[in-house]
């Protein structure tokens, strides 16, 4: 007789003679002796849920979820426990969210009416919403504000660009007219670097038409687009020699998905000022899903994960710019200039 057929047998047993206690134990010492023994997990928690404690069933479904996930295969035998399991800590979370909200609902706490970060605490508590956190993949900043998007009205330098939305949404069509050829695939391939794993990669459908690229005016961009380079002059955008300023005209073809992804740095904001935005199209970032207007500049965290489509019938372009963060100040701003260029000179 094998071991688990040894407590498998002794569980059913004590299940038989209703001796809650023993079952228990047995179940125990079968967990003790190999954690990775999913079946008496599975038992374990289907037993607590007889007793009808859902708290205590529901530590050992995850358990037993968490467990197969990292074994890979999982014998047959297991699936419909697996299932089982699934199904319950759906109902459960469910079910404590609702018994949640509603108590708190009587004490006069909703989440559609509380403060902005009690809402979204709750959201979070009743698994309505994941945790997003910055994650750049190439620079992290410590001791920044976990906030995907911000309020452009903490911006004194705003409303000067937003006033300049027409000047510069004519050169654009003008430069669509007259020098198309401005724009080229955003996604492409560094000479002597790998390919990125980007299905827009060398793909007009995300396009750019640069006015600031490593760190300079691209050419002739000063005399086709002198407007937006005026406007572009009120923000606070970062001066590192061969990085910054950055600055194009962002294109989306339609039926264009831009998969979700990170930004390399959490020491910037990216600004979007939107020149024309046909209906069906959106822009997620982190846990929020926000839509273009025309002439209001829109700024965020790209550190977050984010994601843009075009589900519309035409073109929906944007200018867009990178800022310094707010909360980064003026000594920190100079030492992260430093940072980059020594970074960048890696190798040259």
């Amino acid at each position: 007789m094998t071991q688990q057929s040894t407590w498998l047998e002794q569980a059913r047993d004590a299940e038989r003679r209703g001796d809650v206690e023993a079952e228990a134990a047995i179940l125990r010492a079968a967990i003790q002796a190999d954690r990775a023994n999913i079946a008496a997990i599975l038992a374990m928690a289907e037993l607590q849920r007889s007793l009808q404690d859902d708290r205590a069933a529901g530590t050992f479904y995850r358990l037993a979820l968490g467990t197969a996930a990292q074994m890979g295969n999982v014998p047959t035998s297991l699936h419909p426990g697996l299932q089982r399991a699934e199904q319950f800590i759906v109902a459960s979370e469910r079910a404590f969210a609702d018994h949640l909200l509603g108590q708190l609902r009587g004490a006069g706490i909703d989440a559609r009416t509380a403060a902005p970060r009690v809402a979204e605490a709750l959201r979070l508590l009743a698994g309505e919403q994941q945790v997003y956190l910055q994650q750049p993949n190439m620079f992290y900043f410590p001791g920044l504000a976990q906030r995907p998007v911000f309020d452009r009205a903490m911006f004194d330098w705003v409303p000067a660009i937003e006033a300049a939305t027409d000047a510069i949404r004519a050169e654009l069509l003008a430069l669509t007219d007259i020098a198309s050829d401005r724009f080229g695939p955003y996604v492409t391939a560094a000479p002597n670097r790998p390919p990125p794993n980007n299905p827009l990669l060398d793909k007009p459908d995300w396009g750019a038409a640069w006015l600031w690229k490593d760190g300079k005016v691209a050419d002739g961009m000063d005399l086709l687009c002198p407007a937006t380079l005026a406007a572009l002059e009120c923000a606070p955008q970062p001066v590192i020699p061969g990085r910054a300023p950055l600055a194009l005209f962002s294109r989306l073809t339609p039926g264009t998905h831009i998969q979700p992804h990170h930004g390399m740095l959490n020491t910037r904001l990216i600004c979007h000022l939107p020149l024309v935005v046909p209906d069906g199209c959106g822009l997620r970032v982190g846990p929020e899903t926000l839509g273009w207007t025309e002439g209001e500049l829109l700024i965020f965290d790209d550190s977050f994960e984010h994601e843009a489509w075009n589900r519309g019938t035409s073109d929906r372009t944007v200018l867009l710019f990178e800022i310094w963060r707010p909360d980064i100040d003026a000594d920190e701003r100079e030492q992260l200039t430093r940072i980059f260029s020594a970074i960048d000179s890696y190798s040259e």
